[in-house]
């Protein structure tokens, strides 16, 4: 049994995490989308970036699983940035560029 299935009747609590969409603004305003943009467009400012979601997590306060999908939405977003998904060996290599 899942741990959602774990929770009594009557109980108004949900074992899943909110979505990106759902805790997307931090406690002092700013977006965690811009922040991460912010951080992927110093990081390419001398040339290609390449990272897995795991080791920037801490530098940029965002869990991997925030990071992945606020990527996928900058990858429509941010115009100044080249984002691809570029490889996949236990967890996702990306790839950003300044255009």
């Amino acid at each position: 049994m899942s741990i959602r299935g774990i929770v009594s009747a009557g109980a108004n609590m949900s074992a899943t995490q909110p979505s990106v969409e759902e805790s997307a603004t931090d406690d002092d305003g700013s977006s965690k989308e811009e922040r991460l943009r912010s951080f992927l467009k110093a990081r390419a400012e001398s040339g290609e970036l390449y990272f897995k979601s795991k080791f920037i997590s801490d530098e940029v306060g965002l869990s991997p699983k925030e990071i992945g999908a606020l990527m996928v939405k900058l990858n429509d977003s941010a115009a100044e940035l080249q984002i691809e998904k570029w490889s996949y060996t236990g967890a996702t290599t990306w790839r950003v560029e300044r255009t």
